[in-house]
């Protein structure tokens, strides 16, 4: 569950939806109902804020922080949103995330460019400011970096090189919760210093990164958010919503991200069109699950008659039972079925799935009249196996149980950042020591795509075994392919462990 909060009325103009209609969607709902339907199935008991007084919204938001047991979703009343941005918003595992749009860059030529380029100052130098500029009604008073927002200032507090502003939705976990609850009683008490212009998301944003928690960032990408403050704008943003595919996103965001290189560029591609209609005719996570077992075992089953035809098939059929393994997890997020019996089923038999498949090569080994020594290699890669699984569920286990890192913190009524940017610095020339520092050189080495596609490669994931196991057996014979499954796995496991290792010592 999660716990909404709209935001009615915020510091300056009254921007409230009542009575604007969206006349390019069906229904032609006013702003308000569209958004209340949309957020009601994650909390039907939506909370409301609509004081046009900015210390006690504060203080009612942190009541409610107070008591909730649960995720925080703030959104302010007046948005026009996609509902799958919505719902990526709210599955996010950081613990605070906001949705931001940076300050677009001025067109310019490259010898300009190159020109502002050797006349500005370097960042660490520069001095810090209140942002004045406006992005879609709002002032730019944030600092965004890559994944996170760095700083955030309001009228009366200055932020270096401001660059973004936090548009509306801000989700936080239950921990962030009594942060939230105290940051909001302490911004209640500084509400005389805050300038008419200064918006409460933000302001909650500027408290929470003072207080050392890291917010992370996204922007909208393909999917669509606006405040509207008047008609001409609701029939600006209904219209542009409108020939906006959300379908394709959320699609697209059905297909994990950090799927390893035989899973994207040989089955990603199109599986997610599979799993859309499969879900469009009523077929469940589960069921697909079934079939993708059903292949597995039919594969087994072709692998040991030791036939050089029916290897050629088991093959094919290994192949397309990992594509309905992809399918039955993109059909549970295009559908949003998720479900405890279908997180279990999958991540048991996709083991069950190898573990047949290894049984019936060395059956084909043996009735080719080879021997039995091929059993040997076939416990090797399942004990293999086994132990990598074990080391990856105890290590994700402790990983979850880890606290996050706490970064620096500033007081309130600090007048800028200046301390803030300072005890950052101190913090990343730290972690850019020993064991940190090697991994940090190791993590940024992944920008390069040959270095970052090797490195989801040599982990040996599901889909690389799988495409062993078809290439292998179908080409040659269950030796070579238990062979490469022992060898493969080895270098694996060292370089895991050895990482994991490293990890845990930091």
């Amino acid at each position: 569950m999660t716990r909404v909060v709209l935001l009615g009325a915020s510091p300056g103009p009254d921007t409230s939806p009542t009575g604007l209609r969206l006349a390019a969607l069906p229904g032609n709902p006013t702003v308000g109902e569209r958004l209340r339907s949309q957020l009601t199935s994650l909390d039907p008991r939506l909370a409301t804020i609509a004081s046009d007084d900015v210390a006690t919204a504060l203080r009612s938001l942190a009541d409610i922080a107070e008591s909730a047991t649960e995720s925080l979703l703030i959104i302010p009343e007046n948005s026009v949103v996609h509902d799958e941005l919505i719902y990526q918003i709210t599955k996010t595992k950081r613990g605070a995330l906001a949705l931001v749009a940076k300050e677009p860059r001025p067109e310019i030529t490259e010898e300009e460019a190159q020109e502002a380029q050797e006349d500005s100052v370097p960042i660490d130098e520069a001095e810090p400011e209140i942002g004045l500029n406006l992005v879609e009604g709002l002032p730019v008073r944030a600092r965004v970096g890559k994944s996170r927002v760095v700083s955030a200032g309001t009228a009366t507090h200055a932020v270096t090189r401001p660059n973004a502003v936090m548009l509306g939705p801000l989700h936080l976990s239950a921990r962030n919760a009594p942060v939230l609850a105290q940051t909001c009683r302490e911004l209640a008490g500084l509400a005389h210093t805050f300038g008419p212009d200064d918006d409460l998301v933000q302001l909650i944003v500027f408290g929470l990164v003072r207080g050392g928690v890291s917010v992370g960032i996204r922007g909208r990408r393909d999917l669509f958010y606006r405040r509207v403050a008047t008609q001409e704008e609701v029939n600006e943003a209904g219209a542009e919503m409108a020939g906006m595919d959300e379908d394709r996103a959320r699609l697209n965001n059905a297909v994990k991200g950090a799927d390893g290189f035989f899973t994207t560029y040989f089955v990603s591609t199109y599986s997610r069109f599979i799993a859309r209609w499969a879900a469009r005719r009523g077929l469940t996570p589960n069921q697909v699950t079934l079939i993708s077992i059903a292949l597995g075992i039919a594969a087994a089953a072709c692998f040991a008659t030791g036939d050089r035809p029916f290897m050629v098939l088991g093959g094919v059929l290994i192949y397309f039972a990992f594509v309905f393994d992809c399918v039955d997890g993109q059909v549970a997020r295009y559908a949003r079925k998720f479900g405890v019996l279908g997180a279990w089923l999958d991540a048991t038999f996709d083991r069950f799935k190898e573990y047949v498949v290894f049984a019936g090569l060395a059956v084909g080994w043996v009735v080719s009249g080879n021997g039995d020594d091929i059993w040997i290699l076939a416990l090797a890669a399942l004990g293999l196996q086994s132990v990598r699984h074990l080391l990856d569920f105890s290590f994700g286990i402790s990983n979850r149980r880890k606290p996050p890192g706490q970064l620096p913190t500033l007081p309130l009524d600090a007048p800028d950042d200046r301390e803030l940017r300072a005890a950052l610095t101190r913090r990343k020339v730290e972690r850019s020591q020993g064991l940190r520092g090697v991994l940090k050189m190791w993590t940024k080495a992944g920008k390069f795509r040959a270095v970052h596609w090797a490195r989801k490669m040599i982990v040996f994931p599901i889909g690389e075994r799988f495409a062993a196991i078809a290439i292998t057996a179908a080409l040659f014979d269950a030796r070579i392919t238990f062979l490469t499954l022992v060898i493969w796995g080895s270098v694996a496991a060292a370089y895991t462990l050895t990482g994991r290792l490293m990890r845990s010592l930091v």
